[in-house]
């Protein structure tokens, strides 16, 4: 794996294309599969065995309580339109088991059995069989890199892991495949941080825009552990409306952090879905307004993070993404803010 910084597209398909071109399947390991480190060697399950066995490429099954985090905010109105799709849905099969299918490098879900529970695989199908995957289906996994002690860091995937985490049916224990970036356990604490602040990897500032020390991550998921980033939250209602996702590693705090420095779109009430969604136009209209060349943070301009040219992709107020997200809950179809509203109210204290 490279160690200079790199993009999340470019590198996820770079990988997915590498895998398929290299091998008639892909690895699937667990927890004691052959690689560099010595306890490897041993029988998938002795004592000992560790993630530290994963390559760069491999598609790691996980415990997601044994997941470490890289960042040390959420926005918590993703989490809780998640939750609240998940909880609340109106799906004729339920989307946390397309998002686990998703997740898992499976493409998106069949068919689910009544009664099927996120931590059940066996009670769901996915549209992708394991050893089926492609490079489409694999660069839409989240990602990994193993750190010292064979411990895994979570690049991509805060939220939706989370998500799993905190839903009833889901749990510390529930298991999802993850595309292992890159295996730095043998480095010590000091120069693996080095190494993934050079290549983009953690996100080391509070919510407030301070920087954050590595021992102040969270040493765990779950929504309790990490602070709530409204303006984190903003930009995942943005997306596609003020800026595309592209392949920059938590490009959406640094969207955050210009929202936050230049205090666009005010203060805004996060339990009314009207006074949200106006502040969502309000800011996404100052985003494709902005110079393409204009410094948005930490250097990186406006261009560099996927600034759409034209506001809601060039299409009317009531076309587009605007138009699916400005649905309530009440609708037939709900959008991703009438989700999360619904969801705030009814269960965020």
């Amino acid at each position: 794996m490279s160690t200079t910084t790199v993009g999340r597209g470019r590198w996820t398909a770079a990988i997915a294309g590498a895998l398929v071109a290299l091998t008639s399947g892909i690895t699937w390991v667990a927890p004691g599969d052959a690689g560099a480190d010595p306890l490897c060697a041993l029988p998938s399950g002795s004592a000992g065995s560790s993630y530290s066995c994963a390559a760069a490429g491999d598609l790691l099954d996980v415990r997601i309580g044994d997941v470490l985090a890289t960042q040390p905010s959420l926005g918590y109105d993703e989490i809780y339109y998640k939750l609240g799709r998940y909880t609340l849905g109106k799906d004729d099969i339920n989307s946390k088991f397309n998002d686990w299918c998703e997740s898992n490098g499976q493409q998106g879900v069949v068919s689910a059995k009544p009664g099927a529970r996120l931590s059940d695989p066996s009670s769901f199908q996915c549209k992708l069989a394991v050893g089926q995957e492609t490079a489409e289906s694999i660069a839409a996994m989240k990602t990994v890199v193993i750190g010292p002690g064979g411990k895994p860091y979570l690049t991509d995937g805060h939220h939706t892991l989370t998500s799993y985490l905190e839903t009833p049916d889901g749990g510390a224990d529930m298991h999802v495949r993850l595309r292992v970036l890159g295996n730095l356990s043998t480095l010590a604490d000091t120069d693996f941080w080095t190494q993934m602040k050079a290549n983009g990897w953690v996100w080391l500032k509070d919510v407030a825009g301070n920087p954050v020390a590595v021992d102040q991550l969270p040493k765990s998921l779950g929504l309790a552990n990490f602070a709530d980033d409204n303006y984190r939250s903003m930009m995942y209602f943005a997306r596609d409306i003020g800026y595309h996702v592209g392949d920059l590693p938590f490009e959406e705090f640094f969207w955050g952090d210009w929202m936050r420095r230049g205090n666009i779109g005010g203060e805004w009430n996060r339990n009314d879905f009207n006074a949200y969604l106006a502040t969502l136009k309000t800011v996404t209209e100052a985003q494709v307004a902005l110079s393409p060349e204009t410094i948005v943070a930490e250097g990186k301009t406006a261009k560099e993070l996927d600034q759409l040219s034209a506001w809601n992709d060039g299409k009317a107020e009531d076309k587009g993404e605007f138009a699916k997200i400005s649905q309530p809950y009440s609708a037939d179809k709900p959008g991703k803010l009438g989700y999360a509203v619904e969801y705030r109210n009814r269960n965020a204290h």
